[in-house]
């Protein structure tokens, strides 16, 4: 089983421009645990819930200012065809729970650790 059997193709992206407020409204409203960064239809960044909260208590503005203030630049991703094992391997070595899964730097989907989960427990 690949990634691009379990990945989720319904993208919650934003820009980087975009509020930290914004790209939280819409990661709640998708009821998602992240949002893709995307600048030029390629990926740049990936902004989580955790970055949220390190936000929030790092600056009384934080929901204001810009979601590239705060997103982990360049994030690890791996291709569809990638296996399972190994793109919980690279999430467990990156600490990570978000794996985005792009086509060259073209994100095409997202997979999370709980996705990987539930399938390895079938």
């Amino acid at each position: 089983m690949n990634v691009e059997d379990l990945m989720s193709t319904d993208l919650c992206t934003v820009d980087p421009e975009a509020s930290l407020a914004e790209a939280s409204t819409l990661m709640g409203e998708r009821a998602v645990g992240s949002a893709i960064v995307i600048e030029g239809g390629r990926l740049v960044g990936i902004v989580t819930e955790r970055d949220v909260v390190r936000a929030m208590s790092n600056a009384h503005d934080a929901p204001l200012r810009p979601v590239a203030e705060w997103m982990t630049r360049h994030p690890g991703s791996v291709p569809p065809g990638t296996g399972i094992k190994e793109a919980l391997r690279t999430m467990v070595d990156g600490g990570f729970r978000h794996l985005p899964i792009c086509d060259g730097d073209k994100p095409v989907g997202m997979v999370s650790m709980r996705d990987i989960a539930a399938a390895l427990a079938q």
